[in-house]
Parts: structure tokens; C-alpha cells; sequence
């Protein structure tokens, strides 16, 4: 057999041999950049804590007092507010509410009223002292809707949870807590025609328009 018949098969393994040699080193590079970024999380650690996955339930119980006691600390009276929105909404919103990175500020309320007719859980309630032209209403459930309890103190972040969901969940489990620690000890089908006082929360967007989330509400 000729030198020019084993050259080409000898240059052939050895291309074969270098290709061998480059695939095991990217294996190996692999191999060590998963090890590198491997963390080791040890079971009740606080880190094996926070990667467990968000419990609602648990969240709301234990915000919500947090957040009742900042609504009743902050809350204007309704007459007191709805004078500094008819005058100036912006600066009203500036001065009382606090930013919910929606269409308008969170404002804390507290007022006493006449309730009236009821829409689905929704009363509107008879203000003493705030214009005919300004509808107050109250949501009370089943189904309390939004999350202006959730960003009435300005404190919960979109940063503080791992993803969407469980930032939105968070709102529903605070709203959930309040219906139980407020709501149940009230016979939310009859309130037609008595008196009620309550503190709350609502989103300005309509200054003439209200939907107030109870935060307290006592009927007398």
C-alpha cells in the first residue's frame, strides 16, 4: 500500500481525535458552569423559605391588620375630603392619597351615613355634609372587588413577590381577611335604612363617584 493511499485515512483520524478532544472540553466547561451556578439550599433555612411557594392565605391574615390600622390612621373625613377634591382633585390626591401606579391615588375615608339601596353587595350610603352631586358607595361582598386595600398604604411593591400572580393574590387575600375579620360580624343583606360608620379606602378617579372598601365598618 502506498504513502498516498494512508495519508488521507490518517488525516481523517486525526480530525476525527480533535473534534473528540473539543466536544469533552465544552462537557467539561458545561459540567462546571452548572456546578458554579448550582446553589445549595438547606431545608428551613431562610432562603428554602422564601423559595416556597406564596401561601395567600397566610400573607392576608396577617397583613391586613397592618394595613386596617394605616386606612384609620390616614382616613380624612368624607366632608373634609370631598371639600379639597371639588376644589383642586390633583392637589387633593397629593395631599391625602397615596400612589397606587394606576389612574389615581388611594384615599383613606371615614364617614357616618344612612345606608341605601342595595346593587349586588354595593350600598350607597347618604353622607351628611358632602353635595348631592358626590355618590358614596360601600362594597360589601360577597365579592369585594379591586385591590385598594392591598395599595392604600404604599407600602406592598410588585417587587416584593415572585411574579404577577402572587402579587395579584396577594390583593384578594388581604380583601379576603377583611371580609373575615370585618364583614362577617355584619348582616351584610340587611343594611337598607340603618346607620353605619366607616373607614375605608377608595381610588380617585371619579371625584363625583366613590367605591369605598371598608376597612372598619360598625352599624349603629
Amino acid at each position: 500500500m502506498s504513502t498516498s493511499t494512508l495519508a488521507p485515512s490518517m488525516s481523517h483520524r486525526h480530525r476525527h481525535g480533535i473534534r473528540t478532544v473539543i466536544a469533552a472540553v465544552v462537557v467539561l466547561i458545561l459540567i462546571a458552569a452548572m456546578a458554579l451556578s448550582t446553589k445549595v439550599v438547606k431545608i428551613g433555612s431562610s432562603a428554602d423559605t422564601q423559595v416556597q411557594s406564596f401561601d395567600p392565605a397566610a400573607y392576608g391574615a396577617k397583613q391586613f391588620p397592618k394595613t386596617q390600622a394605616a386606612i384609620e390612621k390616614r382616613a380624612v373625613d368624607a366632608t373634609t375630603l370631598a371639600a379639597a377634591i371639588a376644589k383642586d382633585q390633583d392637589a387633593a390626591g397629593k395631599q391625602y392619597g397615596v400612589a397606587s401606579g394606576g389612574v389615581g391615588p388611594e384615599m383613606s375615608v371615614k364617614f357616618t351615613g344612612v345606608v341605601g339601596a342595595d346593587d349586588g353587595g354595593v350600598y350607597t350610603v347618604k353622607v351628611p355634609g358632602v353635595p348631592d352631586s358626590l355618590v358614596v358607595r360601600v362594597q360589601t361582598g360577597p365579592a369585594i372587588n379591586g385591590t385598594d386595600l392591598r395599595d392604600s398604604t404604599g407600602t406592598i411593591s410588585f417587587e416584593q413577590f415572585t411574579n404577577q400572580i402572587d402579587y395579584q393574590n396577594a390583593g384578594y387575600a388581604i380583601n379576603a381577611a377583611m371580609k373575615k375579620a370585618v364583614l362577617s360580624k355584619v348582616d351584610t343583606s340587611k343594611l337598607t335604612g340603618k346607620t353605619i360608620s366607616v373607614v375605608g379606602v377608595f381610588q380617585l378617579i371619579n371625584p363625583n363617584g366613590w367605591l369605598v372598601t371598608p376597612a372598619t365598618l360598625e352599624v349603629k
